[in-house]
């Protein structure tokens, strides 16, 4: 198991979130996508996140009860990804995320970190986690399947204008 924790970060400390918000390698994953939220990149997946609107962030995280915290590597003294759940109120569930900065990936974090975010919605009361993403991210499927979540559910929408099969998962705490 890598020797990491968890942090929650000072607004100070979001200069990290808009690092990695801003590396296309890092957010491709959410690219394609028909949204329509501040600062979204539909090329690319990046999201703009300047320092003018951390304080706004963290002030809406906190007033909206939302879960977030970086993955932080103790041995390297630095932080290598962030993870978050919130309530989803049209759905009626908690969901979660996970993001390893792509100079980290494929080096052992995700599981680790998704399990500490696991640990830490059981200790805030929260039963059941969710997550949804594209049933060909294979990598992602299986860490969330070796930290417990199941598939409960396929799904469908588009991405580049192309219909795309997903998966939503879940895990019982």
């Amino acid at each position: 198991m890598k020797h990491i924790s968890l942090y929650i970060p000072k607004i100070e400390d979001y200069w990290y979130e808009e690092k990695v918000q801003s590396d296309p390698l890092s957010m491709n994953y959410n690219a394609g996508y028909d949204v329509s939220y501040y600062g979204y990149h539909y090329d690319t997946g990046c999201i703009d996140f300047p320092k003018e609107k951390w304080e706004e962030t963290y002030n809406k995280r906190i007033s909206d009860n939302k879960y977030f915290a970086y993955i932080k590597d103790n041995d390297l003294n630095e932080f290598v990804g962030y993870v978050n759940y919130h309530y989803n109120k049209n759905d009626k569930r908690y969901e979660c995320g996970i993001l390893i900065d792509s100079q980290h990936r494929g080096k052992g974090y995700s599981k680790d970190a998704l399990k500490l975010l696991c640990d830490e919605a059981k200790a805030n009361g929260i039963i059941e986690l969710y997550d949804n993403f594209e049933i060909d991210r294979y990598n992602t499927l299986s860490v969330f399947e070796k930290v417990g979540f199941e598939v409960v559910e396929e799904q469908a929408w588009k991405k580049f204008g192309k219909d795309v099969k997903g998966v939503l998962v879940k895990i019982k705490l």
